[in-house]
């Protein structure tokens, strides 16, 4: 039986949260997935103040899986914050992944044909480093003092390399180690190193400011970008805008063993808690689906990996066939999407399983 932590959360997030649980309920995919819960809304989170939050990443420790819906950030610095840092530094998650991927039917901004993903730095860099000012007026000077560790550059260049290898896709792009050869040439050590680790997996390294140039140029390619954690974050916008939608992208949190495989993976939906459409029933619970169907991709269990292929096909084969939410140009409800991907998906596994096909190696 696979468990899940599952952390609920706000408004629309909420909403969008529960759609993908009916995806990967036992009647749908034909094996137990056993969800535990901890609401992680902002009233609860100021309830506990933020032990929930704990609770729930020492869950996720112990089961290895976590779904997390939206959640509301709080303006003030002196309430309860974002659950994100939290459960970011108690599971030692240490890896960002972010996909992009085109949606059937979905016309686009650029010419992008192929999924790309981000795989960024979850720590250090010029995230949480120290800043401060000294002068005044017009000889008044800013500093900021940023740090990597070779643990982290190592971790984040060996997962590009085993997700290229996994997908199918080049690794791309790199640091500007040029201006600064200590600092981000670490990192572009590393990726060299995993290079030599990884034969067979193409590797084409550029500078970061050719890597954002040289995008529009390489769309048609299936691509992975390993980069640091402030270029990741800039970069992963990029990309999921590329593709005309946050819809089709989830975002996955790692923390990674000693042979640099994730032993937590935390999945979410790269979007927020959309209040102006709570309770209207037409936000697109595409990305949250697509969350649920990354987790199941990564659990050792054949029927998980075969139910992970299922709910992807089903989720986007949706869309090519017009089912759509109103951010998608169509009309179908949030609701009302959920049940022709669950139909779907239920079709699949049923004629799978009728043709003898549902084994991992035929599947994925």
């Amino acid at each position: 039986m696979m468990h899940i932590v599952v952390t609920d959360g706000d408004q629309t997030g909420q909403e969008l949260l529960e759609q993908a649980l009916r995806v990967i309920s036992t009647d749908v995919l034909g094996f137990p997935v056993k969800t535990v819960h901890f609401d992680l809304g902002l009233e609860n989170r100021r309830k506990t103040k933020n032990q929930v939050v704990l609770d729930a990443a020492q869950a996720m420790k112990t089961y290895r899986f976590g779904l997390k819906a939206a959640t509301i950030t709080p303006e003030s610095k002196d309430d309860v914050g974002s659950p994100n840092a939290i459960l970011r530094n108690e599971i030692q998650g240490t890896v960002i992944v972010r996909t992009g991927r085109r949606i059937p039917g979905i016309a686009p901004p650029v010419g992008v044909y192929s999924p790309i993903s981000v795989v960024r730095m979850a720590v250090d860099d010029a995230y949480g480093a120290k800043e401060w000012r000294s002068g005044e007026g017009s000889d008044e000077w800013a500093y900021r003092t940023e740090a990597i560790s070779r643990k982290v550059c190592r971790g984040v260049a060996e997962y590009a390399f085993l997700h290229g290898a996994r997908t199918h896709a080049k690794v791309f792009g790199g640091p500007k180690f040029t201006v600064s050869p200590v600092y981000e040439g670490m990192f572009k050590e590393e990726m060299d190193a995993a290079a030599q680790r990884h034969p067979e997996v193409p590797y084409e390294p550029q500078l970061i400011d050719a890597t954002y140039a040289l995008l529009l140029v390489k769309a048609g390619e299936a691509l992975v970008i390993p980069a640091l954690n402030r270029d990741g974050d800039c970069l992963s916008d990029l990309v999921l805008q590329m593709f005309g939608s946050l819809a089709g992208a989830e975002s996955l949190l790692l923390s990674l063993d000693d042979e640099w495989q994730p032993k937590v993976i935390m999945a979410e939906a790269p979007h927020g808690t959309a209040p102006t459409l709570f309770g209207k029933n037409i936000a697109n619970p595409m990305a949250m689906i697509l969350a649920t169907a990354s987790l199941l991709a990564h659990s050792t269990e054949n029927a998980a990996q075969i139910a992970s292929r299922a709910i992807y096909e089903s989720t986007l084969e949706a869309v090519a066939s017009g089912i759509k939410t109103p951010d998608l140009g169509g009309s179908t409800g949030t609701t009302e999407f959920t049940d022709d991907v669950i139909q779907r998906v239920r079709t699949k596994i049923e004629v799978w399983n009728t043709l003898g096909h549902l084994s991992a190696q035929k599947s994925l």
